[in-house]
């Protein structure tokens, strides 16, 4: 903890912020390697450029404790907390006009408290200060995501396995779920489109009976002692829809010229247009409706976004999936997505399973 605490008050010397003030999620978990679940009680860990206090609920106190040796400052629900956050503040030497630095998920039942204590109205967001650290992976952290990513490579496994026509789509979302938890991970997402909605990238999972002939998306992630995992595999049944080999092949080229674009020193939004040119070459740039990627770690969804627009600068320790999509309207859908880290010399894939779409007779 204290490492990372350190380097999050030197950004902060860099970035001129005087405070940092996070709520119960991933940047808390970052810097204390634990966080309570958030509730409505307000809960903020403080950093100063010198100190580091934590505002908790007295029903929290004992176990934030066993967490943390920073300084604790708990409150009641009959007294409420703004008295216990003037003397964590106080104690981290914060003072009215101070640039605040807030975690971007904190309730605003929480936040403007805060901002009425230190009598300011502007403020930045953590997510560039902890943010910026929390983009590249240190070595335990890399390797917690490779074990989270191996679990999804079995649910995948697991859900091709059993698909045939006649059973529904949250049939198959059930066998993937049951194969996450059998292997100690909670389970962050199934989704299962077949036929017509696979063409809706965020279809929810429904009861379609998958027939012969349907193109299924298959998109399926977890969390493995916080640290996520994310993937999408086809599968097709039969010989698949009409054009879906090509089209399948059309976004396959896009992963690779978006894996090859993928370098250290190079703009994220490099490796949107290279995978966004395969596709418009090849007709389907209307149906790309989507970011090429994103960063994965302690969440799902978190910087670097892979954007037509994102100026971020790809370092390595980053970790990113690359998923390009073409979705044709009332047809079917394809996207393939892997998560990789950027290394040296390129991207390391972090699934072992092919691309290929798996067929189903």
């Amino acid at each position: 903890m204290r490492n990372k605490l350190e380097r999050l008050q030197s950004i902060m010397a860099d970035q001129e912020i005087d405070l940092v003030a996070l709520a119960p999620g991933a940047h808390m978990h970052w810097v204390l390697g634990y966080h309570p679940h958030p509730d409505e009680r307000a809960t903020l860990l403080l950093v100063s450029h010198d100190s580091a206090a934590v505002l908790v609920p007295s029903v929290n106190e004992q176990d934030m404790r066993a967490h943390t040796n920073l300084p604790c400052f708990s409150w009641k629900d009959e007294n409420g907390p703004v008295d216990a956050l003037n003397e964590a503040l106080s104690t981290c030497g914060i003072s009215k006009g101070a640039k605040l630095s807030l975690d971007e998920t904190a309730r605003a039942d929480v936040v403007l408290p805060l901002m009425r204590a230190l009598d300011i109205s502007d403020y930045h967001f953590a997510s560039e200060s902890v943010g910026v650290l929390r983009m590249r992976k240190d070595a335990s952290e890399l390797d917690q995501i490779l074990r989270s990513a191996a679990v999804a490579d079995k649910a995948m496994e697991a859900g091709l396995a059993i698909i045939k026509p006649g059973m529904t789509e949250r049939q198959v979302a059930a066998v993937i779920r049951q194969a996450f938890v059998d292997n100690g991970v909670s389970i962050s997402f199934a989704l299962v489109a077949s036929g017509p909605n696979g063409a809706f990238p965020h279809h929810s999972t429904g009861n379609r009976p998958i027939s012969e002939g349907d193109a299924i998306v298959i998109d399926i992630g977890g969390s493995l002692d916080h640290f996520s995992s994310d993937m999408t595999r086809m599968a097709i049944v039969g010989e698949g829809p009409d054009n879906y080999a090509h089209v399948h092949s059309v976004v396959e080229e896009a992963v690779q010229a978006a894996m090859a674009a993928a370098r250290p020193g190079v703009a994220a939004r490099m490796v949107d247009q290279a995978a966004r040119d395969v596709i418009t070459a090849a007709g389907f740039g209307e149906y790309f409706v989507h970011r090429t990627g994103h960063g994965l770690g302690l969440e799902v969804h978190e910087p670097p976004y892979v954007t037509s627009t994102s100026e971020t600068v790809l370092e390595p320790g980053m970790v990113f999936s690359i998923e390009p999509g073409v979705y044709l309207p009332g047809r079917f859908g394809i996207r393939l997505e892997d998560i990789v880290i950027l290394e040296e010399h390129g991207p390391r894939v972090l699934s072992s399973l092919s691309r290929a779409a798996h067929k189903i007779s």
